[in-house]
Parts: structure tokens; C-alpha cells; sequence
């Protein structure tokens, strides 16, 4: 695994529904549902084990920028040659074989094009969040959940909405547990990553894709969208309003992205948010939404335990140690009865506003001013990648 390693655990070990060959055109011979891999890092490798590992199904094709990380996956799978796409339009060819669904883990800044791509195609799509770096990117999302409508699933891979402890306390929440909501924390403080490659431009950016702003969409919208998603999950919207402020100090050997973030986020009813992220830190490691009301605190941590306290009643909730690769086996199984049943499931709407949230607060701290939702949405902010990628880049090994 290449990141949030210190949350990985043991996997679950549920299966899947087994789905008939003649429910798919590109199932294979065997009757496993075929499936393309856009995107071949360590997490595209890791969750395509999960497909077939737990569950009947096939990776049939791979494409990735780079030769060396497409030939990779290819060699794990067993993926024939001409099934092996490199080049930043490969997935384009991959899209033209028999393939029933597409993964895409590729960089975020790749996801509206491929994920539009794919539901033009025909194909089933299971998406790796952030699901966008910039506003038109998560417009475009939104876009292909509509022409995705009721033949095709779109799902979106958020852990914490297929964890049964988060679920229970999102559901107790909305009951009433905690009353009425007053103010909440949230927080995601973590070490920093490790280099894919020495620093640079061109084909450098490309494999340090996590410490680009454009690429990546910084560490606000790449990583923490797992805590904002979660505490719009609890309050049933996103904010109205954002005002915010970070940096630059800690992390400065690679890339632009910034290494601390703290905003300040204002919902619906005046609920005002405490937000604050950093990616360079020792000795701590916290994924944190908790969520105050004047009856009682629901607090959840991704990897730690969930609870609610109460002043009349309180749930003790459990731990979440295995969400990381259980919450996957969740989505995978839960994409897999939808393909299976023919009744696709499409979250992604939510997924777009989850990460507009983070690009909300992106765009308050860059300008460190408040900045409100509607403004933002009237900005249709489209990030330049400026990507300078070389003829031969797909074939550079740097």
C-alpha cells in the first residue's frame, strides 16, 4: 500500500454475488464479469486484487500512463499484451474492448474525463474519490450520473458510508440522538507521503501526482475528503460558506501542494465547523468528524472507534480498525448485486458535493477569505494541468 498505510488491516473475507455470464457482454468464458483497470499504482493494484480475490470477476485490461506500471499490473493479472494501454489517452482503447465495468484509480485530475468516458462507452464504473480536483471536473461527475440513469452504475468508493458503525451513527443522528446540531470538529492529521520519484517537472509531476495542486487537487480535496464527507453525511447537506487559511512549511522538497490546512466551515442553521488537516506530522495519526448538539456528541474516527454521548442517552458504538479494506469489500460487493440485479446504484451526486466541500475550502484558504458556495459553483473553476509530457514519457522509468 502506498498511502494511509497506517490504516490498512486485515481484509474481510465476505464474498460475492456470483453473476450469470449472460448478464454481461464481456464477461468471460468462465462467466466472471469483465473488468478494465484505468489507473495501475498501489492502490489501483491493491483494490483490483480485491475484485477478484472476493469475488467473480476478471481483470481483463489495464491502462496506465506509465508502461512500466501498466506492464505490472498486466504481469499480476494476467492481462494479455494487447490488452496492456499506456499514454495519458489509453483508456480510450481500453474502452473499446469487451470489458462490463472500468476501476478508475487514476490521479483525480484524470476522473471526469475517464468516468464520462467509460458511461458513454456503455460501462460500468467504480470511481476512486475525490472524484474531481476542480468545479467543472465535479459538474462533469454529475453529468455522467445522469446519463449513467437507471442502466449503468456510477458508485463512488467512500468507506465510512459502507461501514456498519458509521452507518448506525449517521442513522442515530438523524433520529435525533444528539438533538439539535450546534457545532462540530473535524480533523485529518497524518505523516506525509513517501516520493514515487525524484522531484521535477514534466514526467516527474506525473509520478508525484499526490504533491501536485493541480493534479491532486491538494491535500484538502486528494486526502480529507474522507472526514468532510463524513460530517456532511451527518448534517444532511454541505456548507453554505467557508473561510479558511494553511500552508506551506513543514513539506517543501517536492511538488506545490500545501502541508496544513484550517478552515472554517458554516452550514445550514448557522452549525459552524472546526476544520483542520496537516501531512507532515510525528507521533500523531487521526481521522476525525465529531459532531455536537445540545443533546448529546456523536464522535467517529476512521480506523478508531465511533460512539455518541448523551445527555439522556448514549450508544457506545465499536471500532472501525478494518474500514479501510473492509469498507472496498463493502462497495465491491454492493456494486456487484447491483450489476448482478440490474438495479444500478449511482451516489454520484453526493460524491460531487462532498468533494466541492473540499474545493470550497481550497478556495477560501488560497485566498484566505470566505468564500461562499455559490460563488464558488459561479467560478466554474477548471484547474490547468500544464502537464509537459515528453513523446516517449509513457516509457520513462524515472
Amino acid at each position: 500500500m502506498e498511502r494511509r498505510e497506517f490504516l490498512v488491516t486485515a481484509a474481510a473475507t465476505a464474498g460475492l454475488t456470483v453473476i450469470p455470464a449472460a448478464l454481461a457482454r464481456g464477461t468471460e468464458a468462465n462467466g466472471k464479469l469483465a473488468v478494465g483497470l484505468i489507473g495501475c499504482g498501489g492502490r489501483g493494484l491493491w483494490l483490483a486484487r480485491l475484485f477478484e480475490e472476493h469475488g467473480d470477476t476478471k481483470i481483463v485490461a489495464v491502462h496506465d500512463y506509465f508502461r512500466d506500471k501498466a506492464e505490472a499490473a498486466a504481469k499480476m493479472f494476467n492481462v494479455p499484451a494487447n490488452r496492456v494501454f499506456v499514454g495519458l489517452d489509453g483508456y480510450k482503447e481500453l474502452l473499446q474492448t469487451p470489458v462490463d465495468a472500468i476501476a478508475v484509480e487514476s490521479p483525480p485530475c484524470f476522473h471526469p474525463d475517464q468516468t464520462m468516458a467509460g458511461i458513454e462507452a456503455g460501462k460500468h464504473v467504480y470511481l476512486a474519490k475525490p472524484v474531481a480536483v476542480d468545479v467543472w471536473g465535479c459538474n462533469r461527475i454529475v453529468e455522467a450520473g445522469k446519463k449513467a440513469g437507471d442502466k449503468l452504475c456510477l458508485l463512488v468508493d467512500f468507506q465510512t458510508r459502507n461501514n456498519a458503525l458509521y452507518r448506525e451513527a449517521a442513522e442515530r443522528v438523524h433520529a435525533g440522538m444528539i438533538g439539535n446540531p450546534v457545532c462540530g470538529q473535524t480533523f485529518y492529521h497524518t505523516s506525509r507521503l513517501g516520493l514515487h520519484g525524484p522531484a521535477g517537472e514534466g514526467v516527474a509531476r506525473l509520478r508525484n501526482w499526490p504533491f501536485d495542486q493541480a493534479l491532486s487537487g491538494d491535500i484538502i480535496v486528494e486526502q480529507n475528503i474522507h472526514v468532510l464527507d463524513v460530517m456532511n453525511w451527518y448534517l444532511q447537506g454541505h456548507p453554505e460558506k467557508a473561510l479558511g487559511d494553511g500552508g506551506r512549511k513543514a513539506r517543501t522538497d517536492v511538488g506545490d501542494c500545501w502541508d496544513h490546512f484550517m478552515v472554517k466551515y458554516t452550514y445550514a442553521n448557522g452549525v459552524l465547523v472546526d476544520f483542520a488537516s496537516s501531512q507532515f506530522v510525528y507521533g500523531f495519526n487521526d481521522l476525525c468528524t465529531r459532531l455536537y448538539g445540545d443533546l448529546g456528541t456523536v464522535d467517529s474516527h476512521y480506523g478508531g472507534d465511533v460512539s455518541i454521548s448523551g445527555k439522556k442517552d448514549s450508544w457506545k458504538g465499536g471500532k472501525t480498525a478494518t474500514i479501510y479494506e473492509e469498507g472496498a469489500i463493502n462497495n465491491i460487493k454492493d456494486f456487484r448485486a447491483a450489476i448482478a440485479s440490474g438495479k444500478p446504484i449511482n451516489n454520484s451526486a453526493e460524491a460531487a458535493n462532498s468533494t466541492l466541500t473540499c474545493v470550497l475550502g481550497r478556495m477560501a484558504s488560497y485566498g484566505r477569505k470566505e468564500v461562499t458556495w455559490d460563488e464558488m459553483m459561479k467560478t466554474e473553476e477548471r484547474l490547468d494541468l500544464k502537464l509537459d509530457l515528453p513523446a516517449n514519457g509513457p516509457d520513462t522509468k524515472i
